[in-house]
């Protein structure tokens, strides 16, 4: 068996690098704009054409830095799904 011995403060500094490192592996540093295969797939939504039809319809919001490229916001996919969730009884 091998022991390893740290600092207090290089312990710490060891802990904080892991977390990060978690978090970044997880995803946990969600970025705000996704592309469309990525908000259907939070939308759980298999057509293209529903995805527009929300965006026409102003439920979740996008922005359109080109021509063919459409992004889409996180927080308002979610706070859609929020508002349309049902509560249990």
């Amino acid at each position: 068996m091998q022991v390893i011995c740290l600092e207090e403060t290089a312990f710490y500094a060891l802990i904080e690098q892991v977390v990060s490192r978690l978090k970044e592996s997880n995803g946990d540093l969600k970025e705000k704009w996704i592309s469309d295969e990525q908000a259907m797939q939070f939308l759980n939504i298999k057509s293209k054409t529903t995805l527009q039809k929300l965006r026409d319809e102003g439920k979740i919001r996008f922005s359109q830095p080109q021509k063919k490229i459409i992004l889409y916001d996180r927080e308002s996919i979610m706070a859609y799904l929020e508002k349309n969730s049902r509560e249990t009884f």
